[in-house]
């Protein structure tokens, strides 16, 4: 059965840093391809950054130069760091293994920027 927690997640004030965590239990985990996407109240889920088994990353505009996605194949681990958040980044924050053209959703972990 797959499984993915998400920590890190918390309070900060705008301009702070915080680096989510993502530990996934799923059979071959450096060929699945990991992403983070968050969802805000009223919003649809967005990408925010994606890292390929290939160690290729994307990410969305609105994020670009401040956070940083990577991960650790030994440990089952992809992270997210973040730098100089906003209060427009207040979301919830997803973790996603996709593998086999299945996709696996963690439950979430909470951003709360403030101003």
């Amino acid at each position: 059965q797959v499984q993915l927690v998400e920590s890190g997640g918390g309070l900060v004030q705008a301009g702070g840093s915080l680096r989510l965590s993502c530990a996934a239990s799923i059979s071959g985990f450096s060929f699945a391809r990991m992403a983070w996407y968050r969802q805000a109240p009223g919003k649809q889920r967005e990408l925010v950054a994606l890292i390929s088994s290939g160690l290729a990353t994307s990410y969305a505009d609105f994020v670009k130069g401040r956070f940083t996605i990577s991960r650790d194949n030994g440990k089952n681990t992809v992270y997210l760091q973040m730098n100089n958040l906003k209060p427009e980044d207040t979301s919830v924050y997803y973790c996603a293994a996709t593998r086999f053209s299945n996709t696996y959703w963690g439950q979430g972990t909470q951003v709360t920027v403030s101003s």
